[in-house]
Order: C-alpha cells, then sequence, then structure tokens
C-alpha cells in the first residue's frame, strides 16, 4: 500500500477528507464521480508513485462529512476543490477528473489557469452533447424529471434494498474485470450502507444533472479558448461516456490530445491503471514522465486505430 498523510479540510463548517500522497510537484489531483469516492483510485495511485498525488471525497461521499439538507451541486463541489488546493497551498496541480467530477474540474480549470499545469479527462462530462451522451440507465431513473419522483421513494423499499441491487448491477457494468469488481462494488457501496449515508448526495447530484449540463453549454466558447495541455483519455467500450464524448472534447478544446482505450469500460482507471498512468505521467511539463514514449494521440491515427 503507498503511503499517504490524512489530512481533514474544513470547508463552511463541514469536513473534506483528503489523501495526500508525498512526491514531486506539481500535485495530481484525482477527483471521483457519483455514486463513486476516493476508492476509485485505488488502483491507480501506486503507478503514480514518487508523483505527488491527491485525492478526496467531495463532500457528501466517502469518509467526508453528509450533512442532511445541504444543496449538493456541481458548483458547490467546484468549491470542495478549491478548499482542498487552498487547504494544501498548491501553486500549480495536474487535475485528473472522471465522472462527475467533469463540470467542477473544468469550471476550476476555466477560472485558474495560471494554475493548471494540466487538465486530464478520464470517461467524463462537462455540458449538453446531443447524439452523444448517454446517461446510465440508473443515473437516467434518478436525474429524469417525474421519472425521480416515483424512483427515489420506490429505491428506499424493503430497508433499502432495491436501491442496493440497482446500485450492484449498473456500477458492475462499469468495470471490465470480475475480479476488480467483485472487490471494489462492496467496498464503493458502503458509504451508502452507513448513517449518515451517501443516499442524499445521490438524489442531489441527480436532479442538479440537467441544469449541469444545461448551464455548462454557455461555457463552451471559453473551452474553446482554453490553453493548457488536456489529455483525453476514455475507455473505447463505455456505452455511456462513450468515445463520441471523447471526440468532442477533442473537437471543443484546441489543445488536446485524444486516446482511446480499447476494451477499457467507464472505469478506465480501474481497467488500464498502468496505460492511464504513463499517459499522465507524459503529459507535457511534467519532471517525471516516464521513459516510454507515448502512443500517437488518438486524433494522429486512421479512424480505426485506437490507443
Amino acid at each position: 500500500m503507498v503511503e499517504f498523510v490524512e489530512a481533514i479540510v474544513r470547508f463552511e463548517d463541514h469536513r473534506l477528507y483528503v489523501r495526500d500522497y508525498p512526491g514531486s510537484e506539481p500535485a495530481i489531483i484525482l477527483m471521483h464521480g457519483f455514486p463513486d469516492n476516493l476508492h476509485l483510485y485505488d488502483r491507480l495511485v501506486p503507478e503514480l508513485a514518487s508523483r505527488r498525488v491527491v485525492a478526496f471525497d467531495f463532500l457528501g461521499w466517502g469518509k467526508s462529512d453528509k450533512p442532511a439538507g445541504y444543496p449538493y451541486t456541481a458548483s458547490n463541489q467546484t468549491a470542495d476543490l478549491d478548499a482542498v488546493i487552498e487547504h494544501l497551498q498548491l501553486v500549480s496541480v495536474v487535475l485528473v477528473a472522471h465522472d462527475a467530477s467533469g463540470p467542477p474540474a473544468i469550471d476550476w480549470a476555466l477560472d485558474h489557469p495560471d494554475r493548471v499545469s494540466a487538465l486530464v479527462l478520464l470517461n467524463t462530462y462537462y455540458c449538453r452533447m446531443p447524439w452523444r451522451l448517454r446517461p446510465p440507465e440508473a443515473i437516467w431513473l434518478f436525474s429524469t424529471p417525474i421519472v425521480r419522483w416515483i424512483t427515489a421513494p420506490v429505491s428506499m423499499w424493503f430497508g433499502g434494498l432495491v436501491f442496493r441491487r440497482m446500485y450492484e448491477w449498473q456500477v458492475g457494468r462499469f468495470f471490465r474485470d470480475a475480479k476488480v469488481r467483485a472487490r471494489f462494488v462492496p467496498q464503493l457501496y458502503e458509504q451508502f450502507a452507513v448513517s449518515p449515508s451517501a443516499h442524499e448526495a445521490f438524489f442531489g447530484l441527480n436532479r442538479d444533472l440537467p441544469s449541469t449540463l444545461r448551464s455548462r453549454t454557455a461555457e463552451i466558447p471559453r473551452l474553446r479558448r482554453f490553453s493548457r495541455p488536456v489529455r483525453i483519455v476514455f475507455g473505447a467500450a463505455d456505452p455511456y461516456l462513450n468515445r463520441r464524448v471523447a471526440e468532442r472534447f477533442h473537437e471543443l478544446l484546441p489543445t488536446s490530445e485524444l486516446f482511446l482505450l480499447p476494451g477499457a469500460r467507464h472505469y478506465v482507471q480501474m481497467d488500464e491503471p498502468q496505460e492511464v498512468a504513463r499517459l499522465i505521467r507524459a503529459l507535457p511539463g511534467q519532471d517525471l514522465a516516464g521513459p516510454e514514449d507515448v502512443t500517437a494521440p488518438a486524433s494522429d491515427r486512421r479512424p480505426d486505430q485506437e490507443a
């Protein structure tokens, strides 16, 4: 196990749980989506040895506080990220966003480009992408108006057993490897089995999802002006945040490189931790890039080729 220092960041009377792995700067900040927590990076962190890595649980998830009645939104997650960066006094950062952490990571990067060494997007989203973005089945049920009014209460029947079965089925589809799935699905679900649980954050972020996509669509002109290094690394076998989403990001971000990892699903950092780490370490301007040559970006190869 890689050694780390635990930190508690106090923000608006709440506590954010942080793991700080010592190493060389700039720090790599790993951000999870929902319904996940920092354990989503347990297979990636060892592959980034010698680099300073910061992983944390957003408010409402993992070991962070889960306040009742709190407005769980993407914008408030941006504030969580900012609180962690300021508490650790990080001057320059590599932001690694997966799934629902795309909006807070990209928002922070757009507002602080001078402090972003690089931005890495792993099977994530930001704005509306018609005919490309496909929400996972469970997320559709909990984020769609009217439908969610029925789904949310029904899911809590039988002591939450319905919700657990839905969770295990949906999250299980995000993994490629059966052994990794068997290990991590129960671990990720633990945050829903305690009190207070992550249920309120899950329902809140689902309610917020349509407005997040709508409001960030207005930020597309800023995406087109973003000039820091961007690396888009997507599992090519993810049917939800799929290769069409990755290609759209590549169109919108002028300095981006696109890498599609064949066979990897939604949890690309779980399916291909060594390759994802290699691509992060080999980013332009990183002091400790690995010795390997980086495979040519997807944009530089024939359409039928992948990384």
